[in-house]
């Protein structure tokens, strides 16, 4: 029986190094691409399982060219986890275009760029899984969060838009909404973060939800996720008091 393969961007650091090693250690081929060669040869070095493939996902054509690649060596691709992603708290308290403009230009249409590659190959297949990350960032609005909260809020449209599209050919879309997860990017922000959890945490979570279960989205922790949920349901007079309560954000007569 041939080894199953999943393809994972954003590997090079994060719940995607995490991702690439639990999915190597369950004996799955792993295709990792970042921009950053040396930490990716570097995880591939220690595990045989896993493979590089250097990759920015901004470059449209390099999408492509990478997946060509994968598929070459693999044949066949059972799940691409697509987890580019930016965060630049500082740039994030006033409304400075360029840094929002470079935080869409990653985290969405990095992502965009990756699931347009894929997309003729899963169609033709008529099975697998495309996995687009998000964050609980993208359920509602949020102070501070100019770029990121918006950029994660239209992935979330994005995967629900194609999980009717991809549905058609028998392909899985599935979102995954993590909480707050320590990584380097998480590193930067400047305020406490409520039920911190581990990469490995987040690895375990989300390798579960794509094995082992068929639910359109992967969120965790429930103790976080389940109330912001019920959260984004609120009238807004309701929603923006309590936000504004629990992040200390005055409003200005």
């Amino acid at each position: 029986m041939n080894k199953k393969t999943i393809w994972i961007t954003g590997g090079s650091t994060g719940i995607g190094k995490a991702l690439a090693v639990k999915f190597a250690n369950e004996g799955w081929n792993v295709a990792i691409s970042a921009r950053r060669e040396g930490l990716l040869n570097e995880i591939s070095d220690n595990h045989e399982n896993i493979t590089p493939f250097p990759l920015d996902v901004t470059d449209k054509s390099k999408c492509k060219e990478v997946f060509e690649k994968i598929k070459n060596k693999f044949e066949n691709i059972d799940i691409c986890f697509f987890s580019t992603g930016t965060w630049n708290p500082k740039k994030e308290r006033d409304i400075d275009i360029e840094q929002i403009e470079e935080v869409f230009k990653i985290n969405f249409f990095g992502t965009l760029n990756t699931i347009k590659a894929v997309e003729e190959y899963f169609k033709t297949r008529k099975s697998g899984t495309i996995t687009i990350v998000s964050s609980i960032a993208g359920y509602r609005g949020l102070p501070n969060s100019t770029g990121y909260g918006p950029s994660k809020s239209a992935l979330n449209n994005l995967a629900e838009s194609l999980y009717f599209d991809f549905g058609r050919s028998n392909v899985r879309i599935c979102l995954v909404s993590p909480g707050f997860i320590k990584t380097p990017m998480t590193d930067k922000n400047d305020f406490k973060m409520p039920f911190l959890k581990t990469t490995e945490y987040a690895a375990e979570k989300i390798y579960d939800g794509l094995v082992n279960k068929k639910t359109f989205e992967i969120h965790f922790p429930k103790s976080l996720t389940i109330v912001l949920k019920i959260l984004s349901f609120l009238p807004s007079k309701i929603y923006f008091g309590l936000v504004g309560k629990l992040t200390k954000y005055q409003k200005k007569d």
